[in-house]
């Protein structure tokens, strides 16, 4: 006597199964010596000064971020902007985002890598072009505001006191500034003057 099991799941014939697709052929010595491929950990070790593993792999906007984001919390430390409470959360979230940057250079390089396979589909960044400064207005102005008072506290001795009880205003204005354009952005979806 057999017994059949029945399978709640077909398994199509070989004939019938879809050949797997790929945007371009792969093949291995293509991937390997590709002179585009960037090194995973290479990416890794340059981020130990943040932003230059993505740099390295292409992604110049991501490093310029992190790189300005580990600066701007390294000077508010500096000015004693945090005081004593916030200290220890700033200390954390400053060593969390190090190695996040890390692991990010790693990540991208390998995704990078990847794409240019064809193993997976995603826009690669230009190498050849530099970031351009295409120019901004709040950039503008925070950049102006913050060379206007160092000059004063340098030049003409102002002290930057004041600094340490009114810098959270510069995050109120920043969080406006992000409600002003999702506003603009969903009152005109289709992006017309």
């Amino acid at each position: 006597m057999t017994s059949t099991i029945e399978t709640p799941f077909e398994t199509p014939a070989a004939d019938e199964r879809p050949a797997p697709t790929f945007t371009r052929p792969l093949r291995h010595d293509l991937y390997v010596d590709d002179p585009r491929r960037k090194s995973m950990l290479l990416a890794s070790v340059l981020s130990a000064m943040p932003g230059l593993g993505q740099i390295y792999v292409g992604y110049y906007q991501q490093g310029f971020t992190n790189i300005l984001v580990i600066c701007g919390l390294f000077g508010l430390a500096a000015l004693g902007v945090f005081g004593g409470n916030l200290e220890p959360v700033a200390a954390i979230f400053g060593v969390f985002f190090w190695f996040y940057n890390i692991v990010d250079a790693g990540r991208r390089a390998n995704l990078y890598n990847q794409a240019l396979a064809g193993l997976r589909p995603m826009d690669l960044p230009e190498n050849s072009k530099a970031p351009g400064l295409r120019g901004s207005l709040g950039g503008g102005l925070a950049l102006t505001i913050a060379g206007v008072v160092l000059l004063a506290h340098t030049k003409f001795g102002v002290p930057l006191d004041w600094l340490r009880d009114w810098w959270p205003l510069g995050l109120v204005g920043i969080g406006l500034w992000l409600i002003w354009e999702h506003r603009k952005a969903t009152a005109n979806p289709a992006g017309e003057p």
